[in-house]
């Protein structure tokens, strides 16, 4: 069969010989049908499982217009912010406008609406009565409880409540939606399904039909005190586990939201057969303009999803989870060898990666421990003893994917878990040999260890232990490559005794920093939480929390000593 963009309007409609849509994806990201965008991915997903599924990108949400241009899906609308969460989108750390959107045609601001999400649903809930709504995507996963939120500065209620949806799906989607449309096509129930949140009013909700769950920190107990968000944060992590996961309650005035176990981690086989599913790699034909987050990933190949490092600032181990799922050789390389093939390809892959890009087929060795483990990393404290860290398969899989006809160069884009890497020193020679494009980025975050332990980063000794390999090896290739570090500023804990020990450190090191992320509390993560509560999530003790511009734009400037030098 042709490969051929999914439908936007009734026209495109009509030349597949549809009448109607079996279910319509809403994003608030332009349409690219590229695997790394969630609508094309999941759309191509549910087309090859035989449903009519059509797309609407970027509506506009002051007019019913865009929204009724498929018409009424048979099934149901799914909904999804986009590839970023609508708050990021639009405001800085500094809570200011941005004027630009990568995920748009032209880079053009404005294109969404702040809350996506919600917006998008409440508009279908109001043009399409009885038709079945399913949100999911990065901003509704990481708000499918309730949760602090840093633009408001308050708790806000699980998403779900306030967009009016009738399930929410977290996590990456696939098998869930294909249950979800499943049971709807066959007028069942969406109880019970994993991967996914409902809610039911008092009336409705029988606690005997939930004998294996917890019961979190209801919303009113997080308004009331702040600790409870500490508290609750970490119950989520411990059920994290999808093989040993409890259902979650939480009460919202006499609402109750529950939240199933997460989806089980797809298998190698799985996860070929969605992407070796038959994408364009390209924008809409309706685009005249760049998308820059298209001109950055289109020539990427992602090899694996989930995240092992469970950093406490970081959704892609409570979105992607912690279990690493990787593709097989064969795949990976069948999409180098297509990619090659493409006319507009110039001979360079800028990503082999993922997540982690050192981290493919990496996992639990222990099939036992794995499924009692409650631990939200399994790189720290230390590396787990059950964590294979052998960089065999991947060092293999680099080999051959530059040996593929038409490929002149590829790089490694993605982030690397140094403390990883240096234990491979055969990966380490790969990497600096074949895959360096002149700068390494690299996320040590930070160089205060009390900082880094709250973090859950490698202490600083170990990014030490890898720059001097990195800078070795380079010396040997006879090339000229410099590691760029990427730093978070005014982390819950850090006051100005730690940024100016880590200034200092970093001018006795000649360490120039180009990269500072001024920190932003993300939904449900353990760092919002110690933000909100200004406490240590380990022993709940108080700690420094700087919020005021004038202190965090303090600590951005010891970060970036060498550009501001008086």
């Amino acid at each position: 069969m042709k490969t051929s963009f999914l439908p936007t309007n009734k026209k495109e409609m009509r030349e597949k010989g549809w009448d109607y849509c079996d279910i319509i994806l809403i994003t608030g990201d332009a349409y690219i049908d590229h695997p790394s965008f969630g609508a094309a991915l999941l759309g191509k997903y549910l087309e090859n499982l035989n449903y009519k599924v059509g797309i609407i990108a970027q509506p506009d949400w002051n007019s019913d217009t865009d929204f009724l241009q498929l018409g009424k899906p048979k099934l149901f609308a799914g909904i999804t912010a986009g590839n970023i969460d609508s708050m990021l989108a639009h405001y800085t750390a500094n809570k200011k406008i941005r004027s630009d959107d990568a995920y748009t045609p032209g880079n053009k601001h404005g294109k969404r609406p702040n809350r996506a999400t919600i917006v998008y649903s409440n508009k279908i809930k109001e043009l399409m009565p009885g038709v079945p709504v399913v949100i999911g995507g990065i901003e509704a996963s990481m708000r499918r409880l309730a949760h602090y939120d840093y633009w408001t500065d308050s708790i806000r209620r699980a998403i779900i409540l306030d967009a009016k949806a009738d399930i929410l799906v977290y996590g990456m989607a696939e098998k869930a939606l294909e249950e979800i449309a499943t049971r709807i096509k066959n007028n069942q129930n969406l109880d019970n399904i994993r991967g996914t949140v409902i809610y039911k009013g008092a009336k409705t909700f029988k606690m005997e039909h939930y004998k294996e769950s917890v019961m979190l920190p209801s919303y009113s107990e997080l308004k009331e005190n702040k600790n409870s968000l500490i508290l609750m944060t970490v119950i989520v992590e411990e059920n994290l586990n999808p093989y040993n996961a409890k259902t979650l309650l939480q009460e919202h005035n006499n609402q109750f939201v529950i939240a199933f176990p997460p989806s089980l981690p797809l298998s190698t086989e799985e996860l070929d057969q969605i992407y070796d599913l038959q994408f364009i790699r390209k924008p809409h034909f309706s685009y005249s303009e760049n998308i820059p987050a298209y001109e950055m990933i289109k020539d990427s190949i992602t090899i694996m999803r989930g995240c092992a490092g469970g950093c406490s600032f970081c959704s892609l181990g409570l979105h992607q989870g912690k279990f690493l799922q990787s593709r097989s050789q064969e795949s990976i390389l069948n999409e180098v060898k297509n990619l090659a093939f493409n006319k507009d390809f110039k001979g360079t892959i800028s990503d082999l990666g993922g997540p982690s890009a050192n981290l493919y087929k990496l996992g639990c060795k222990d099939n036992k421990a794995k499924k009692n483990c409650l631990k939200p990393s399994c790189l720290y404290p230390s590396i787990c003893s059950n964590f294979n860290t052998s960089s065999g398969p991947l060092i293999s899989l680099m080999k051959k994917a530059r040996k593929v006809n038409g490929i002149k160069k590829i790089n490694i884009s993605s982030g690397i878990r140094h403390d990883v890497a240096v234990l491979n020193q055969e990966y380490l020679s790969e990497l600096v040999k074949n895959h360096v494009g002149g700068h390494l980025k690299l996320a040590p975050e930070h160089f205060d260890n009390s900082i880094l332990k709250l973090m859950r980063k490698p202490v600083s000794s170990i990014y030490e232990e890898f720059s001097d390999k990195f800078y070795e090896l380079s010396n040997k290739a006879n090339k000229k490559q410099y590691i760029v570090p990427y730093l978070i500023s005014s982390f819950p804990g850090c006051g100005k005794k730690e940024i100016d020990q880590t200034a200092k450190y970093l001018k006795q090191k000649k360490i120039k920093v180009e990269q500072v992320q001024e920190f932003i509390p993300l939904p449900m993560t353990v760092a919002a939480a110690m933000y909100y509560a200004e406490r240590d999530y380990l022993s709940t003790n108080k700690i420094y929390v700087a919020k005021k511009p004038k202190d965090r734009q303090y600590q951005k400037n010891q970060l970036l000593w060498w550009k501001n030098k008086k």
